[in-house]
């Protein structure tokens, strides 16, 4: 529950702390004294958007406190847990914001996203606003409160994610089965041009070997004649060659006594030089007896290259490219042959979220059914203690379409009123006057807090637009959650606030240059002025503190 609230610097207060208690509260106050500023703080604290118009005229922050006792909320803690927050039995939310528009929150002084502060907010307080019964005019808010009486919040949430799982799929499979011919005509091209790069059986080495042998076969005469030159050279010319020179030389060295160390080191240079020699010219003879030209080879080689220099401007690529554009078509091939987003494939997969979906959905169905009937019931018991006897709610739930699908599941929820006995049910925005849609609203709420894990329920004006015994009623009513549990309510109605465990009056305190909103605890005597002001206005006479001493002792009893 709601242990304590510190607010600083929001709208018209300063600095405020208040602390709450197990019960019903009840807040209330002239028109403009700032009853509901604390519970709007309380949506800053947990998470709500933030209105830098909100932070007080002067100052350049506004920090809202709240702690909670969660010691018996398993599923905050458990939340806490999950998100690596320390975890005690009292849980403090921070929220400061500027005005400059940065948004800093904190759970138990560890800094926070705002997400993570509505997800934990959403299990520690419900709040009620007075404007709930214009909302109460969708169907999407009566599909909501279904779907939270049947306590079937995550399996709607499964729903819909099976629904968005189902629906991207069958996105990709329409898209592909409009654009069949075109997908046709590209795997009937992208299979030619395949083929007709695997018949050259590419690989890195292969353009360079192939430009490599033509080279050499474009040349072959002059290489053999060339080949034979040097033959001649190194040891076939008679008279002289570099083989005979050299031995000669050697020969003269040889004979030479008492050689200086120069001519020593080139004895051994020419020595060397002869070796090599030989070694070379039976290199350059091993040459020319395996080397022939080879007109056909070389026609074959030049057409190898034709074909693969016109497929690199055919693909606007570098001929050393192919490979990769190769591989490239190759995939794109494989992908609309046989990969997951082909036809069949998808198909497939479509059907079997299909499945996934309608179990799901059928599940939810079931729970709303039955939760449809029950909730009905109560929400009637109820308007009929508001002074609505003749009244009758009945929530019906429409199957879509045989074979529709929806995010929200398989059926629409609507609550429909009947304001008389014997009249047809109606839309509420059609039948039910303002009045008469306030109470509506309240009986819904207060049927939906009943069923509610949440510890702390909190209602803004809820009972505006009733009054006299009906307010008593909405009084009981809210003490009766409070007994359960925790209650704060903001009211303006004496009768709802004589009911209350415990009392706060808003008040405002105007200087010179600023205005200040003050919150204060009554005691019995207190709470009978306060409720004598609410029923007699300006002027509090005897007889009014008498009924209202009178109202608040009834309300106890």
């Amino acid at each position: 529950m709601l242990v304590s609230i510190n607010i600083r610097n929001y709208t018209l207060v300063e600095s405020l702390e208040i602390e709450f208690s197990r019960g019903t509260t009840a807040i209330t106050g002239e028109t403009g004294a700032g009853k509901s500023l604390v519970l709007d703080a309380l949506g800053m604290a947990l998470g709500d958007r933030a209105d830098s118009g909100t932070i007080r005229h002067g100052k350049e922050r506004a920090e809202i406190t709240a702690s909670f006792d969660i010691s018996a909320i398993e599923d905050a803690k458990l939340w806490m847990e999950s998100h690596d927050f320390d975890i005690d039995e009292i849980c403090i939310l921070r929220r400061i914001y500027t005005s400059e528009g940065r948004s800093k929150g904190y759970i138990n002084g560890q800094p926070c996203t705002m997400q993570q502060l509505q997800q934990l907010g959403d299990m520690l307080a419900d709040i009620h606003s007075q404007h709930e019964h214009q909302s109460l005019l969708r169907k999407e808010t009566h599909r909501k409160l279904v779907d939270e009486y049947a306590s079937a919040g995550d399996l709607a949430i499964q729903v819909d994610e099976h629904f968005r799982e189902w629906h991207k799929v069958e996105k990709k499979l329409s898209e592909l089965m409009n654009r069949s011919d075109e997908l046709l005509a590209r795997k009937d091209l992208l299979s030619f041009q395949v083929n007709e790069l695997k018949q050259l059986d590419l690989d890195p080495s292969v353009l360079k070997k192939l430009e490599t042998e033509q080279q050499t076969l474009a040349n072959a005469e002059q290489i053999l004649q060339d080949s034979h030159s040097l033959l001649a050279i190194c040891d076939q010319t008679e008279g002289f060659n570099i083989r005979d020179g050299l031995k000669r030389a050697l020969a003269i060295l040889t004979g030479l006594k008492h050689k200086p160390e120069a001519l020593v080191s080139a004895e051994e240079l020419l020595q060397s030089g002869l070796i090599q020699v030989e070694e070379a010219t039976r290199e350059i003879e091993h040459h020319v007896d395996r080397f022939e030209a080879n007109p056909e080879r070389l026609q074959l080689v030049e057409d190898q290259l034709s074909v693969i220099f016109q497929l690199a401007r055919k693909h606007r690529v570098n001929p050393d490219q192919l490979v990769d554009t190769f591989e490239t078509l190759g995939t794109e091939l494989s992908s609309l042959l046989g990969g997951s987003d082909n036809i069949e494939s998808l198909q497939q997969q479509l059907a079997e979220l299909g499945s996934t979906y309608e179990r799901a959905a059928n599940k939810l169905s079931s729970a709303r059914n039955k939760a449809a009937t029950t909730m009905a019931l109560e929400i009637n018991e109820q308007l009929h203690r508001l002074s609505m006897e003749g009244a009758d709610l009945l929530i019906q739930l429409t199957p879509v379409n045989n074979g529709e699908y929806r995010s929200s599941g398989l059926e629409e929820i609507e609550f429909l009123l009947a304001t008389n006995p014997g009249q047809p049910h109606k839309m509420l925005a059609k039948i039910a006057s303002g009045g008469e849609l306030s109470r509506v609203s309240l009986a819904i709420q207060v049927v939906a807090a009943s069923h509610s894990k949440i510890p702390t329920l909190v209602f803004d004006e809820v009972d505006v637009g009733i009054g006299g015994s009906t307010a008593d009623i909405v009084g009981q009513l809210l003490k009766q959650l409070g007994e359960r549990g925790q209650v704060i309510s903001v009211t303006h109605q004496p009768q709802v606030a004589a009911h209350a465990h415990h009392h706060y009056r808003a008040s405002k305190v105007i200087g010179d240059n600023s205005a200040e909103s003050l919150m204060s605890a009554l005691d019995h005597q207190q709470r009978i002025e306060e409720l004598a002001r609410m029923l007699g206005g300006a002027k509090v006479t005897d007889q009014t503190l008498l009924h209202a001493s009178e109202l608040l002792s009834l309300a106890s009893t």
